[in-house]
């Protein structure tokens, strides 16, 4: 990699790291550290929205799924658009309401006003470890991300370069750092995209023609995917908007109903069909590239054994002439680290607010989330250690949490009836259930994804419990 890519990539961070030590003294209270105060606009959390849930991960994943499957890839965040809307109309005024007036900081917290403080914390249980695993595969993208650009480093080595720096921002600026940061690093991804990575790729595989006469056809239809696979899609990400930490800490962050429900729409519109597109056709160019050999000098003579997700990486080291390449490799690490802040400052939340039950308005307590933060951090750069795929990793994380927690807040949003013990047994035997079968890789009917089966049995046992 060239010294002025590095230079434009050092800039990026130096940056990064300035605005997290820039609100290190800005926090005075836990709800400082954790919503922000409770004052942000529309515009910053609608983009913070979408930078976390589309983010890093989403990011690789889509470039591995365009790579597979062409652009028909792109239905996975269509569930992310329909998922934004449906939460801004059904959940954001209840949960603004009960957030304002009892002052929550974390979703367990909207539980326990509902059910009680045992479910909070199985809750909080619950959505730690979903989101633990969910910043582990966003310390993997990264990782990816920099194995496929400097082929010196080895993956661990990247895992802790890319952790760390997350780490360090998140862990001392809290919310606020979070979501200027991830406004910044939005902003970097999409002038990336749409200026320098999409458009010099294109011109390096040889234009339209170049391109299409390389795959088949099915690369560029929409309907190069099985009605089994958007069920799968529908099932696993749409509900997330209902029961994801990151998106309640938003909600509260928020000055009111009207800006929460606004960042919401914003953000679903990024999702699809901004970004939705975006990453497929670069998974796609970098499934031409593979096809007409460019990656042979990386060990790899064609597309078959490619790792899908590293195909986007690769092709971006190719294309992109000296300087473009610290830009746009700033653009993805934007991506990584904004999905990666805001699940470990959701794991840590859920850690010490919901687990550990600190109170919110003690100014010490600050200096214990940070710790958790680290702590936390440490922990998602192990797992990830351990992984292959980012976005299997991210698929079971969203599994295990929707499995467990959709079904109690569907209580809350459909009926004034509150039965604390089923919510507790639902959410036990939901979460518990998509795990095992997916560690088991138990076969369900059709090829459809074990989560189906959770939510299944958890709806079952909650309409079946009277209390």
């Amino acid at each position: 990699m060239a010294f002025l890519d590095i230079v434009v990539f050092v800039v990026y961070m130096a940056a990064v790291l300035g605005i997290g030590f820039y609100f290190f003294k800005k926090n005075e209270t836990v709800k400082d550290y954790y919503i922000g105060g409770g004052e942000m606009s529309s515009l910053h959390v609608g983009l913070s929205v979408v930078a976390t849930d589309v983010g890093g991960g989403f990011s690789i994943g889509l470039g591995g799924l365009g790579f597979v499957m062409g652009i028909s890839g792109s239905w996975m965040l269509f569930t992310g658009l329909i998922g934004a809307w449906l939460s801004a109309v059904f959940l954001i005024p209840k949960v603004v309401k009960l957030g304002n007036l009892h002052g929550f900081l974390t979703f367990p917290e909207f539980l326990k006003h509902g059910y009680g403080t045992t479910v909070a914390m199985v809750a909080g249980i619950i959505s730690f470890i979903g989101y633990l695993g969910f910043t582990s595969s966003q310390f993997l993208a990264g990782a990816k991300l920099a194995v496929g650009t400097f082929p010196s480093l080895d993956l661990n080595q990247a895992l802790l370069i890319m952790g760390g720096i997350a780490l360090v921002y998140t862990a001392f600026g809290g919310m606020k750092a979070v979501i200027y940061t991830d406004t910044f690093q939005w902003i970097i991804l999409m002038a990336g995209l749409i200026l320098v990575g999409i458009p010099i790729a294109y011109n390096y595989l040889g234009g339209y023609d170049a391109i299409v006469n390389v795959l088949p056809d099915k690369y560029f239809s929409l309907q190069n995917v099985s009605w089994v696979q958007l069920v799968n899609w529908f099932v696993i990400i749409v509900p997330i908007w209902f029961v994801g930490m990151t998106l309640y800490q938003r909600i509260y962050a928020c000055k009111d109903e009207k800006t929460a429900k606004k960042a919401w729409f914003i953000a679903g519109l990024f999702e699809y069909p901004v970004m939705a597109f975006m990453g497929v056709i670069l998974g796609l160019f970098a499934r031409v590239a593979a096809a007409k050999g460019i990656f042979i000098s990386d060990g790899f003579e064609s597309e078959i054994g490619m790792d899908p997700e590293m195909g986007m990486p690769l092709l971006l080291k190719h294309a992109l002439p000296v300087g473009l390449m610290g830009l746009m490799l700033s653009a993805y690490f934007s991506a990584i680290m904004s999905t990666a802040d805001s699940c470990l400052l959701a794991a840590s939340g859920n850690f010490v607010t919901d687990i550990l039950g600190l109170k919110h308005d003690n100014k010490n307590n600050i200096k214990i989330s940070q710790i958790v933060t680290f702590i936390v951090g440490g922990a998602a750069i192990i797992i990830a250690t351990s992984m292959q795929s980012v976005l299997s990793l991210m698929l079971l994380s969203y599994s295990f949490m929707v499995s467990g927690l959709l079904v109690p807040v569907l209580g809350i949003l459909l009926s004034k009836k509150r039965k604390p013990l089923a919510a507790l047994f639902s959410m036990i035997i939901g979460g518990s259930s998509t795990l095992i079968l997916t560690f088991l890789e138990v076969k369900i009917p059709f090829g459809f994804d074990p989560i189906l089966i959770g939510i299944s049995l958890s709806s079952i046992v909650y309409l079946s419990i009277k209390k």
